[in-house]
């Protein structure tokens, strides 16, 4: 095929073709049944907790300030949310995890793919990316402190140098599964540098760099949350994080609980309503379903 006839479709089209020839057919099952296995084991897991908990407040008699009861933490949190402060704090964290992750994806795109293209590149930085991965975020916040002052730019910059190691490293992992077959094919079919990047190795490569973008969101949220919880003041506005460190510092532990309780909660929810659905969808393209189901 001549070279000035490649097409993004060509390419796109042997995303699939490798995945499946080793794949059970899928069995289909319906949208209640995924819901069902989805949902009902972890409210039945949440469930014993708060029975647990309790019974372990009750049997021991646990004061307040040593385990509120789950009661107690829930009516923290209502009466957080009807004053309207937790609301704006969610709004003001979940906005800053959000717009930072979206940063993150593109810078450690853009990198990731330039690693795995270019050999001496990645030999030279890789570790450096690798590296960071095990620093926690925490250990930015007072550099950034000094760099950016009491501004969003340090909650950004904390969330980037969390999340784009992730990102980057999921998908180098992604392209070093991909058979070196698919690339030859790629340069038959007529494809420059550019489009064996962004054509045939990054597609092939998405269960990797999915993996990579899951854990990039739960560093990236952490990382909203460790500057929150030291940088307080300036033009900064007052996140969860912010909320979090209040009640300790108020001796306030049913409010405590109850920041964490919601921190929790939006990551999870964050994960499993974005990012676990699009993983899904790539895997089930690719038959690669675990257990062969739809």
């Amino acid at each position: 095929m001549p070279r000035d006839t490649i097409s993004a479709d060509d390419l796109r089209s042997l995303e699939a073709g490798l995945d499946r020839l080793q794949t059970n057919q899928p069995v289909r099952t319906s949208a209640l049944q995924r819901a069902t296995r989805s949902v009902l084991p972890p409210l039945i897991f949440l469930v014993a907790l708060l029975v647990v908990w309790q019974l372990a407040v009750v049997l021991w008699q646990l004061p307040p300030d040593v385990l509120p009861t789950p009661g107690a933490v829930w009516s923290a949190v209502g009466a957080s949310w009807q004053s309207g402060v937790l609301p704006a704090a969610v709004t003001t964290s979940l906005g800053r995890g959000l717009a930072g992750f979206a940063i993150a994806i593109v810078v450690g795109t853009l990198l990731g793919v330039l690693l795995a293209e270019v050999r001496p590149l990645r030999r030279a930085i890789g570790p450096v990316v690798s590296g960071l991965m095990v620093l926690p975020s925490v250990a930015w916040v007072p550099a950034a402190i000094l760099w950016f002052g009491m501004t969003d730019a340090l909650v950004y910059f904390v969330v980037l140098m969390g999340a784009v190691p992730s990102i980057v490293n999921g998908l180098l992992s992604g392209c070093d599964q991909v058979s070196p077959q698919l690339r030859r094919v790629g340069r038959v079919l007529g494809a420059g540098p550019l489009q064996q990047a962004t054509l045939v190795m990054l597609p092939a490569a998405l269960p990797g760099y999915l993996a990579g973008l899951k854990q990039g969101w739960a560093f990236a949220w952490r990382g909203v949350l460790a500057a929150e919880i030291i940088a307080v003041g300036g033009s900064l506005g007052a996140g969860v994080g912010a909320l979090l460190q209040e009640s300790r510092a108020a001796e306030n532990l049913a409010g405590v609980l109850a920041a964490i309780f919601v921190i929790l909660i939006i990551g999870i929810v964050v994960e499993l309503a974005v990012l676990a659905p699009i993983e899904r969808r790539v895997l089930r393209r690719r038959g690669l379903t675990p257990g062969g189901t739809q």
